[in-house]
């Protein structure tokens, strides 16, 4: 029904995903998509749906306490996940309503999933780690985009009193990724304006390990909600039901290490923001 190559299905994946995405679920979710682009007329909302339906089930052997298969059933559920996109991207049959659809689809798998294993497990401290996985989950998914939203509105802000035309060094490396900002800003034709220049400087590493990163299609923020959820109810499930209290404690840690992370940097950008237009200001007077 197509002819497209697993080289076309590559060239549709995200410019860069989690860590988790892009070794451990990306080489067979490519190959399925591929196979379901050639050879079906699935819709990207249709293997949403199915995505959807894998959570269930994996919910429902968390219930039965079979947690092992609920693992597996969690991995496939978020492989095909993995798959709706890329074939949307390839195909350019993505929807506005396919995004909500696979934004709740998300939420509702996390819940099914955490309260089926605390029902499966039945004592309240499972319960309560259920409870902190699904809090957890939303704060990472709603903190998200108002970090974006306050990220533009600082942008928006230093264009819009600064003056005269303004180019921003995270524009500029939304197209060269791999480039060193030290090196862009000394060669740039225009003057950039650098928001991060606080961050950088409180980790003056970040550079290095950002573009060590952007080679392998890997994002900067390590632990999201994907390693979250891996972790929770793929990695954990087969040591057993302690194990996935545990794993819910320290990567919900290390998830809100990473959400307080972005917190500050936008707070480093909001500073920085301040004194880029009080400077300008100055030189336009």
């Amino acid at each position: 029904m197509g002819g497209f190559t697993l080289d076309d299905i590559k060239a549709a994946r995200k410019p860069r995903d989690s860590w988790w995405t892009v070794f451990l679920v990306d080489p067979l979710a490519c190959r399925l998509a591929l196979l379901v682009a050639n050879r079906t007329s699935i819709t990207p909302n249709g293997l949403t749906r199915v995505s959807i339906l894998l959570g269930f089930a994996s919910a429902g052997c968390f219930a039965a306490g079979h947690l092992v298969a609920g693992a597996v059933l969690f991995y496939l559920s978020f492989t095909v996940d993995c798959m709706d996109g890329k074939v949307a991207r390839l195909k350019g049959t993505g929807t506005p309503f396919g995004l909500w659809l696979d934004y709740v689809g998300d939420r509702v798998r996390v819940l099914c999933c955490a309260f089926g294993f605390a029902y499966g497990q039945g004592a309240s401290v499972y319960w309560i780690a259920a409870t902190a996985v699904v809090l957890l989950d939303l704060f990472r998914y709603i903190n998200a985009p108002q970090i974006n939203r306050v990220r533009e509105a600082t942008k928006l802000l230093v264009a819009a009193r600064a003056g005269g035309e303004v180019v921003f060094v995270e524009d500029v490396l939304r197209h060269t990724p791999q480039s060193r900002v030290g090196h862009l800003v000394a060669t740039h034709d225009q003057p950039l304006v650098d928001l991060h220049r606080g961050w950088r400087k409180t980790f003056p590493w970040y550079d290095r390990f950002r573009i060590f990163l952007v080679r392998r299609r890997v994002r900067t923020h390590v632990v999201g909600g994907i390693e979250f959820h891996a972790a929770v109810f793929v990695v954990a499930p087969p040591f057993g039901a302690w194990a996935m209290v545990w794993a819910a404690g320290v990567a919900g840690a290390l998830l809100l290490l990473f959400e307080f992370a972005l917190i500050y940097r936008v707070w480093l950008a909001a500073r920085e923001a301040g004194r880029t237009v009080a400077e300008r200001e100055r030189v336009l007077v």
